[in-house]
């Protein structure tokens, strides 16, 4: 834990108002500010309420909470330009990655904004995540659902965080709790957020950790925290969610283009989570403006008018997945589904030849050996397929690569998917929610961390462990299970896949001060050395799915 900075000299957010109870009737809203709500210990946390002016705001008004650590006065109509959000799309009222309450009240919904415990000006100590948290947001939603006003259905929105502590608190069935709408959030602390592949994760994670140090008391230090448990403990199982216990109605929308954060946890909730009404919807366009864009927003309404509302029963006759296959960014085709990962797949191996850095169908029978400087951040591997026929890959791929070093006791390997079109020019993908110059998809490993989780992993799939380390050996050869975050593409006949391999982030350049993944703590020393051919079974591991 950490002592809290001083709410009022936030920076990069709005003046903060201050903590007096305020009414407003303005734009078609009533609003209350400041709403002392209290949680099961009598700590009690601040909360703003919209509702619709009038009549239509006085009874059997639906609730969508958006639970967000960011500050509920943290309130605008703009996000960053790269991220496409048009004008018109919010209202000044809306908090980030939050529904908009005036979109919302027009429509016949109440809106809650929370500070939650130990942010801002709420009481108590902020803890990250985890069970104390998850009770807190329980009891916001039975306040919810017991209001005068309220119709004793809740809901809960939004994107990211506001995502997270939705799968922490539907496990334990808050009874006003009617649906969720999960929209883009990781559900593996350390494998998605904290360690990719073991790797540290060290430039989101400090920058996300210095948004949550607004307090008068303390909050939790999740950098620090991380860094303190490199491997999977105590301290990550104690933000486990139990996704199998979630049986709420639940609308999860994930992206191919968050690589790096959300991707892979938002599809891994879906997977796991027995709900009877669920469904999927993945796509490849830029997450705040997939959130706002219109056309979302009516089907989350369809969503929960369904639900909240018990009218509009559209969402019934919804595919249960929807996918986005693409060509290149902002160039695809949505396919309807039945079932995620698709049950039609044909999995592929593409087997490495680094006597010409090329994939081949068949396997290699000559050893042969490829070197790259680890430290060198110019160096890297790279191996590519021509297609001869149209192909769709969709879903999970997997690296088999054998490797070993020349002196070090340890490596990081970063791998990336990459498209090239007939005339040889990468093509490129929306990436990390702000830019449009990305991969297919990317992958993670720090070689000492290669152990499975025998009871999880699947062919297609490794899952690691990360509960202890096995150094390696120099000049002794191993072999690496690679996990690639899922992806969707077409790849049309002459057109190329690339692997590329290297010892740093193969993605690096991003604006100042705006969210990006990095990993500049890595132990590269010396020589990679890559193997294939004869007992070197290195392959690429592809999803096709037949025509």
């Amino acid at each position: 834990m950490r002592a809290g900075q001083p709410p009022d000299r936030a920076v990069g957010k709005p003046p903060h108002p201050g903590t007096a109870h305020v009414e407003l009737r303005e734009h078609g809203l009533h609003i209350e500010r400041n709403i002392p709500v209290p949680m099961r210990d009598g700590i009690r946390i601040l909360v703003d309420i919209y509702r619709p002016d009038g009549t239509a705001g006085a009874k059997d008004l639906p609730v969508i909470i958006g639970w967000s650590p960011y500050g509920k006065h943290n309130q605008t109509n703009k996000l960053w330009p790269q991220a496409d959000v048009d004008p018109g799309w919010i209202s000044p009222y809306t908090a980030f990655e939050a529904p908009d309450p005036a979109w919302w009240c027009r429509h016949g919904y109440a809106i809650l904004y929370p500070d939650p415990r130990g942010t801002w000006y709420s009481e108590g100590e902020m803890h990250h995540g985890g069970l104390e948290e998850s009770l807190d947001c329980y009891d916001l939603i039975e306040w919810a659902g017991t209001r005068p006003w309220s119709n004793g259905k809740v809901g809960l929105a939004g994107v990211s965080y506001l995502t997270a502590i939705q799968w922490q608190v539907a496990p334990l069935k808050p009874p006003h709790l009617a649906a969720i709408n999960p929209w883009e959030g990781f559900s593996d602390w350390y494998r998605e957020f904290g360690y990719h592949g073991g790797i540290p994760e060290t430039r989101f994670i400090p920058r996300a950790c210095g948004n949550l140090v607004w307090s008068t008391t303390r909050t939790e230090d999740t950098y620090a925290n991380m860094q303190a448990h490199p491997l999977y403990d105590e301290y990550w199982r104690s933000k486990e969610h139990n996704l199998e216990s979630i049986e709420v109605p639940t609308y999860i929308v994930a992206s191919w283009s968050d690589q790096g954060l959300h991707a892979r946890g938002t599809l891994e909730a879906y997977k796991r989570i027995p709900a009877k009404h669920k469904w999927l919807e993945v796509h490849g366009r830029k997450k705040w403006h997939y959130f706002y864009l219109p056309a979302s927003v009516e089907k989350q309404r369809q969503f929960f008018d369904h639900f909240l509302k018990g009218n509009d029963d559209s969402v019934l006759t919804w595919p249960k997945v929807q996918l986005e296959i693409r060509d290149r960014a902002y160039s695809s085709t949505i396919h309807s589904e039945r079932e995620w990962p698709l049950a039609r797949t044909e999995y592929r191996k593409l087997y490495l030849n680094v006597a010409d850095q090329s994939l081949v169908e068949s396997p290699v029978h000559k050893n042969a050996e490829f070197r790259y400087d680890s430290e060198d951040m110019e160096k890297q591997a790279q191996f590519d397929y021509q297609f001869s026929a149209d192909t769709e890959l969709t879903g999970h791929m997997k690296l088999r690569l054998w490797v070993t070093t020349d002196g070090a006791d340890d490596m990081d390997i970063f791998v990336a998917i990459q498209k090239y079109d007939q005339a040889g020019d990468q093509v490129p993908f929306v990436f990390y929610s702000l830019y449009d110059n990305g991969p297919v998809a990317l992958g993670w490993l720090r070689a000492s961390h290669r152990a499975l989780d025998a009871t999880r992993s699947t062919p297609q799939q490794p899952v690691h462990l990360h509960t202890h380390e096995e150094r390696l050996e120099p000049g002794v050869p191993v072999p690496l299970e690679i996990e690639i975050w899922p992806s969707a593409t077409v790849f049309l006949r002459g057109e190329k896949l690339r692997l590329v391999i290297k010892g740093s982030d193969i993605y690096t350049e991003a604006p100042t001060n705006l969210p990006f993944c990095l990993h500049q703590d890595t132990r590269n020393q010396g020589q990679h050395i890559i193997l294939s051919g004869g007992g070197y079974d290195s392959h690429l591991l592809v999803p096709v799915i037949p025509t």
